[in-house]
């Protein structure tokens, strides 16, 4: 499958007239535990600059003032509010764990909850620590839901048993496999490519300008609010666009910058699907 603003344009249509925000999605984002708040401050910048229709964030409580200066049209709470977060998970259309989210007790606390309540109709994006988290479980103790993975290399071998060396188009495939039916992997690197079954997608863009802290976490942020809009379309294009777009945006802001700093990148967001909507 080509990747270009030809896929973009199949995935990002124009809104319609008689919608609210609703009719593009409820996204659940949990992270940001100290001393990584930061984090899901960018992931959440992203995922609403990429057009979800409402987006909570269950954080640090110390973490909530920062991200409201940044991010008034995102709610949030405690994330040790355990009725509370079990009540935005079973709301969510999307749930994104990771960013920011770290491997202590309320980490894992919080990775749990998800696992054991996330349903069957809503899609999961496990990210960041999340995945050393998870590649600590066994297969039973995945969950039933749409499952997107977006490791880095060193993260991939972990889930996989694949030393990097060994992550061939073909040993991936075979390792996602062990996964359920339809899961999503973002195989993060100088060359990401995008998994699904049989199916990958290589991509053309990005480059040295994006090695910098919070990459990562804004791409998860536009993952989920692609997801969240676009996964009735195709949910495997929409990640795969999300995922081109990160990049594409980020080359032509290196045009100018040495390197692209990830709340740029989420600036652009709207401009871009704009012009791509058209």
């Amino acid at each position: 499958m080509k990747v270009d603003d030809d896929l973009a344009r199949q995935v990002i249509k124009p809104r319609l007239r008689e919608s609210h925000k609703g009719s593009y999605g409820r996204v659940l984002l949990v992270g940001g535990l100290y001393p990584y708040g930061g984090a899901i401050i960018m992931a959440a910048i992203a995922c609403v600059n990429s057009g979800a229709g409402l987006v909570t964030v269950a954080t640090d409580r110390d973490n909530i003032t920062a991200l409201h200066a940044h991010l008034p049209e995102a709610m949030a709470f405690d994330l040790r509010e355990t009725e509370r977060f079990l009540d935005n998970l079973r709301a969510a259309d999307v749930v994104l764990i990771g960013s920011g989210l770290g491997e202590d007790g309320a980490a894992s606390q919080a990775m749990d909850l998800v696992l054991a309540n996330i349903k069957a109709d809503q899609n999961l994006v496990v990210d960041g620590s999340a995945l050393n988290l998870l590649a600590k479980k066994t297969k039973k103790d995945l969950p039933d839901c749409h499952l997107t993975l977006t490791p880095h290399q060193k993260e991939w071998e972990r889930l996989s048993g694949l030393r990097i060396p060994e992550q061939t188009v073909s040993n991936t495939q075979k390792a996602l496999g062990e996964f359920q039916a339809g899961t999503i992997l973002v195989a993060k690197s100088h060359k990401t490519a995008v998994y699904q079954g049989e199916k990958v997608a290589h991509l053309e863009v990005g480059g040295p300008y994006q090695a910098t802290g919070g990459m990562g976490d804004t791409l998860a942020g536009m993952i989920t609010g692609f997801l969240v809009q676009f996964a009735s379309v195709d949910s495997y294009k929409a990640v795969t666009v999300a995922v081109w777009l990160h990049s594409a945006i980020a080359d032509d802001l290196a045009k100018n910058a040495y390197v692209v700093l990830p709340t740029h990148i989420s600036k652009a967001i709207p401009s871009w699907m704009k012009k791509l909507s058209l």
